[in-house]
């Protein structure tokens, strides 16, 4: 995750259907031919492969609490403490970085 300013797409603000509407050709977010057939091969990695067979299993995570978050948002009742988020990504970067103290 890039924490930073947001790049603008080199094709600009235009949506597909505005281009289209002006008699461009319809282009998607990375920058396609929305009417080509896709022809991108993706091949997993072995470990990725193995996890994605997994998929969920109830343990993993805590359904009521996603359904409490869910309805916080939704209400506008969810408040973000930017400043624990901040601790923890700081935590996280120096435990990637092999930083944390030991």
């Amino acid at each position: 995750m890039k924490i930073g300013p947001v790049e603008t797409s080199p094709i600009g603000p235009q949506t597909a259907a505005e281009r289209k509407a002006e008699g461009g050709k319809a282009i998607d977010k990375r920058g396609a031919d929305a009417g080509a057939a896709a022809s991108a091969q993706v091949q997993l990695s072995p470990t990725a492969a193995a996890l994605a067979s997994q998929g969920i299993d109830e343990a993993s995570f805590d359904q009521s609490k996603v359904d409490r978050i869910s309805a916080a948002i939704r209400d506008g009742q969810f408040q973000v403490n930017a400043e624990v988020i901040a601790d923890k990504l700081i935590a996280n970067a120096q435990d990637l970085l092999g930083k944390n103290g030991t």
